[in-house]
């Protein structure tokens, strides 16, 4: 079953890149903030790269202004994937680039996705989650091959 708007944000850990690979864990993460976090099914895929994360990045100021202490974005990539992705479309330090190796944190949400007949393994589910200091508030996750509820967006008129 996957997570629920009440549940809290199993731990585990995310890397990033920044002086070799580092280590998040999402109790640190998560604890004593407002996160909203998305979850894109690849690094440099099409929708993910034309659509999600520059919704993200174009309305970063929005989301602070309504109490959002963090936007990060996640995939199923490696560290050195998600850094590339953040240079090549120009993502301010601000949007934590995350990565979810081996899919640990997404199966412990209940929100892998099996992308094996496009040669891409487990991956995350296309989502995104309002998180208060670790319990999910909010939980927007898309319909196979839909872009429309995790969206920039779409969240901002959540909150």
């Amino acid at each position: 079953m996957s997570t629920q708007p009440g549940d809290r944000i199993p731990s585990a850990q995310l890397a990033y890149l920044k002086d070799g690979v580092q280590q998040i864990s999402t109790d640190e993460l998560f604890a004593g903030k407002t996160v909203v976090l998305f979850s894109v099914p690849g690094a440099f895929t099409p929708t993910c790269s034309a659509r999600h994360l520059p919704g993200y990045v174009d309305h970063l100021a929005e989301f602070k202004a309504k109490g959002v202490d963090r936007v990060v974005c996640m995939a199923v990539n490696d560290a050195f994937v998600m850094d590339a992705w953040r240079k090549s479309q120009d993502v301010p330090e601000e949007i934590w680039l995350l990565a979810d190796g081996n899919a640990a944190f997404v199966k412990a949400l209940g929100l892998e996705l099996d992308a094996s007949k496009f040669g891409m393994g487990i991956r995350g589910q296309r989502f995104a989650l309002v998180a208060k200091d670790g319990v999910v508030s909010q939980l927007f996750v898309e319909a196979p091959g839909e872009f429309k509820v995790s969206s920039a967006e779409a969240v901002l008129e959540k909150l």
